[in-house]
């Protein structure tokens, strides 16, 4: 048997090889959720740079309520999505890591797509 810290990885170098397989230079939206705070980052593997990021940790999210539901994970999604477009990044790769595509990483994904990304 597996322990679940085992599976995520599994899950985690799965998405990441079929990414590499398809993204072809693309930038990619890389998300990270833990219990209480969620965060992403718009990140150019050939560069190694990080072109935008947002969090949960932020003053102007932190203080708008709680930090670990699907509303702050949507504020989140938005805000990373805007600050990618003033870069000029229009389109990204998603990269959920080892998560599974619900709940807080699906809303992230949605309000990114609303906010203008293309993935």
């Amino acid at each position: 048997m597996f322990s679940s810290k085992q599976l995520f990885d599994r899950r985690r170098a799965r998405n990441r090889t079929a990414l590499k397989r398809v993204s072809s230079g693309q930038v990619r939206l890389s998300v990270h959720r833990s219990s209480k705070h969620i965060y992403a980052q718009i990140i150019d593997d050939t560069l190694g740079q990080t072109l935008a990021a947002a969090s949960t940790l932020e003053a102007d999210l932190k203080g708008a309520g709680s930090t670990s539901n699907s509303t702050a994970a949507a504020a989140v999604g938005k805000l990373v999505a805007e600050r990618a477009k003033a870069k000029g990044v229009d389109q990204v790769v998603f990269d959920r890591g080892g998560f599974i595509y619900h709940g807080r990483v699906k809303a992230l994904a949605e309000a990114a797509r609303e906010a203008g990304l293309k993935f």
